[in-house]
């Protein structure tokens, strides 16, 4: 649950920076998918977590309502109202996705006139809704979208997003924003989890080492928009088995968590493979494995392989916890991702790029010469520096959203 790590960082350190948080959120049996209750003993014990019921989905689902922002809709309207009664609440943040908790917003600034931030994870208007089929259920969404979306974001005193990509495109959308008020700040990560990693690494369900291959690691969903770099990858897998067989018969790439619904049938990423002749070289584990046993496996990985879309505004949150491992990397993303442009600088990788189908295609042999280095020989990579990633890391993220808030609170007390 990827969504899950923006709140958690900011829990845990945001009190370093003078800001007390409440988090309020729908209790985990209302929930569909897998749970991962490792991460609770993540956040300090002291953090007031305020939980609320939804709509149980097998009541909402025959009616086609799944999300959980909507089945829990009415209970966090109630809850929020009754916090923002009773207490001096200074800034109110709506992290999404899911969505429809934005449109809290407008009774934050309406009925109580408190400051608001909203964080958009993922765009909630984007490319890929408007592709969809007029009337099947994205394109049904992604219409309702465009309809809430200004809404919520007339409501806004701050726009944080995980890209600039996503702020530029809002902000082509609604012209009237005031670019001051909007900053991309990615997820991040926490070197700190890396501490509770160690300790699962003799308890971990997916095996690592012990049998003399060259272990790389994707660990990570496979989702449609990343099809075409995943397809671009396998031949460059193929192209490294021409050139080098010996390397290729002592390697082995894992693709743990590749399936978004966490089922072990799920398998996304060997098909890809079958396709092009080096199933054999590939093992996939679809199903999602906990937080703190995924970063075992990064440490364990002799390399990382890092995949991202087809889609510009696409960061990974996943490549902050993969320079955190300090374990060398090769990745592959478009040229304009943020994402890109961090592993690029962070050093003790290969950062390939591309920006269309046609680059995409050409980049057989760079993938395959990338992995050839990645898995002969890590040191020669060099390492990842630490001074990189310390604006990504959680304390400096937290840092971040206090001063947004520091600034959003003082305005309203100007008023």
């Amino acid at each position: 649950m990827t969504g899950v790590h923006r709140t958690r960082h900011l829990a845990k350190h945001l009190p370093t920076f003078g800001w007390t948080p409440i988090v309020l959120c729908v209790d985990e049996t209302y929930h569909e998918q897998n749970l991962d209750f490792s991460l609770s003993g993540l956040t300090p014990p002291a953090t007031e977590v305020v939980k609320v019921p939804a709509v149980p989905a097998w009541v909402s689902r025959p009616f086609g309502l799944g999300d959980i922002s909507l089945r829990s809709w009415a209970q966090l309207r109630r809850q929020l109202a009754k916090l923002l009664a009773s207490r001096p609440i200074a800034a109110v943040m709506i992290s999404a996705a899911p969505y429809y908790s934005l449109m809290l917003s407008t009774m934050v600034k309406r009925q109580f006139g408190v400051p608001v931030v909203l964080d958009f994870q993922d765009p909630w208007v984007s490319g890929w809704g408007e592709k969809q089929a007029k009337w099947s259920k994205a394109g049904l969404s992604h219409r309702l979208a465009t309809l809430l979306e200004p809404l919520a974001v007339r409501n806004a005193d701050f726009i944080t997003s995980v890209s600039e990509v996503q702020n530029q495109e809002m902000s082509k959308r609604y012209p009237w924003l005031d670019r001051l008020r909007m900053a991309a700040i990615p997820i991040g990560g926490d070197t700190e989890d890396f501490d509770h990693a160690v300790d699962t690494t003799g308890t971990s369900t997916f095996a690592i080492g012990g049998d003399g291959l060259v272990e790389l690691s994707y660990v990570g969903s496979y989702w449609p928009a990343a099809e075409m770099p995943f397809r671009a990858f396998m031949r460059g897998l193929s192209r490294l088995r021409n050139i080098d067989a010996e390397l290729a018969g002592r390697l082995r790439v894992n693709f743990v968590g590749t399936s978004s619904s966490g089922g072990n049938d799920s398998y996304r990423v060997r098909a890809l493979a079958e396709a092009e002749g080096v199933e054999s070289l590939v093992r996939e584990h679809p199903r999602r494995l906990p937080y703190l046993e995924a970063l075992a496996i990064m440490r364990r990985s002799d390399g990382l392989i890092l995949i991202g879309s087809d889609e510009p505004h696409y960061t990974a949150s996943k490549i902050y916890p993969a320079l955190m491992s300090r374990r060398p990397y090769l990745s592959l993303f478009h040229r304009a991702s943020g994402a890109h442009h961090s592993l690029a600088a962070a050093g003790g990788g290969i950062a390939l790029e591309f920006s269309n189908a046609a680059e995409l295609a050409s980049l057989d042999i760079p993938i395959a010469e990338g992995l050839r280095a990645l898995a002969r020989a890590e040191n020669s990579l060099g390492k990842v520096d630490p001074a990189f990633y310390a604006t990504y890391n959680a304390p400096s993220i937290a840092r971040r959203y206090a001063e947004i808030f520091d600034y959003v609170s003082q305005n309203a007390r100007s008023r």
